[in-house]
């Protein structure tokens, strides 16, 4: 078969990999498809963390139909018993004799299963998609490379640039479809991140809402707030028994007493000097994915210190002027011809866009 069917079929694994959106963490989105004479006789997908694998599920649907035939997997095989059984196990007992994967698999502990399938006598090729099977699910892959989690930032703009009215406000910039996508992303993430600014002007939940299935477990909601003064009335400390909260300050004798009174009301905190000390402390308690969705200040300050690895921003057709209040998304530090963002995606949602970029180079460079 071609490499372009064989990219074809891959694309059609990463597809069907989406499906588990929000439900495998800490496991991989991974789909599998199988295919004999030109024609899928199974496919599956790793719909939740301990049920079975993509491939175990695809083998399962295709049956007999199996033998001679090309899995194609988004993810290398795994060739380690973990919460289920090997997939090289899987695929060699079903009897195919061609395996196309898109990507390594990052984890030292389930790689190796290109090269057990070839020891066996399986064709194996592959890695034949990589920058796709990352791109696609990201926080896989950063949680073996980086002692952070992976961030996430979202903004959403007006034509000319601005987040916020000049006032700071509350003005919704964008539509229903777009505010949809958003909760859709939550829902991929362990975390939500906003500034305190953010909470005094819109007294946000910080919820995943009407996504379908929701995710596995409700993001936990975080406030960037160094004096500790998210207010005890706000919406967030008053549901902190539903969902966990935490805020992000460092261990200021000053604001002991305010984090005391947030303690009391279910309110942990994350200490550290500064966000990345902060960061690192939330990879240590699990959290290996952030969703950011702060405003110019928090955003600043993020892209500044180099820890967003993926920026989305969604623009509105409206103009907010030149005194709005706007991110630094760049600074004139910046060396000539240093790399930029690479972007992964452009989409039309109602009358926004949205266009979503990769920022993992740019920090290589740096």
């Amino acid at each position: 078969m071609s490499e372009a069917a064989d990219r074809r079929w891959l694309a059609h694994a990463r597809a069907l990999a989406l499906r588990g959106h929000g439900r495998t963490a800490p496991n991989p989105m991974v789909g599998a498809v199988v295919v004999r004479d030109g024609v899928v006789v199974g496919e599956g997908w790793h719909a939740e963390y301990g049920a079975p694998h993509a491939e175990p599920m695809a083998l399962r649907a295709a049956g007999e139909a199996a033998r001679g035939a090309t899995a194609y997997v988004t993810l290398e095989p795994c060739a380690h018993h973990g919460k289920t059984p090997p997939c090289t196990g899987a695929l060699l007992a079903a009897g195919v004799t061609r395996v196309v994967f898109g990507a390594r698999d990052p984890n030292p502990l389930a790689r190796g299963g290109a090269e057990v399938l070839r020891a066996a006598g399986l064709a194996v090729d592959g890695p034949l998609d990589e920058e796709a099977v990352r791109d696609l699910d990201p926080v896989f892959f950063h949680a073996f490379a980086s002692d952070r989690p992976f961030l996430t930032l979202k903004l959403a703009q007006s034509l000319d640039g601005a987040v916020a009215p000049a006032d700071g406000g509350q003005r919704w910039l964008t539509g229903p479809a777009a505010r949809a996508e958003v909760h859709r992303q939550r829902a991929g993430h362990d975390a939500i991140l906003v500034g305190l600014g953010t909470v005094l002007a819109d007294d946000p939940l910080l919820t995943v809402r009407d996504v379908v299935p929701p995710p596995r477990r409700p993001p936990r909601r975080l406030v960037a707030d160094r004096g500790a003064r998210l207010p005890l009335g706000s919406r967030l400390v008053r549901t902190a028994a539903e969902v966990p909260v935490a805020i992000l300050a460092p261990t200021d004798p000053a604001s002991a007493a305010r984090r005391d009174a947030l303690a009391a009301a279910g309110v942990a905190t994350v200490a550290g000097d500064d966000l990345a000390t902060q960061l690192r402390a939330l990879r240590g308690e699990g959290v290996q994915s952030v969703y950011c969705e702060g405003g110019a200040r928090l955003a600043s300050a993020l892209l500044g210190a180099g820890l967003v690895d993926r920026l989305v921003i969604f623009t509105a057709p409206v103009r907010l002027g030149v005194s709005a209040r706007r991110p630094a998304l760049a600074t004139d530090a910046d060396p000539p011809g240093a790399p930029g963002p690479r972007l992964i995606a452009l989409a039309r949602l109602g009358d926004d866009t949205m266009a979503t970029y990769d920022l993992t180079r740019v920090h290589r460079a740096g």
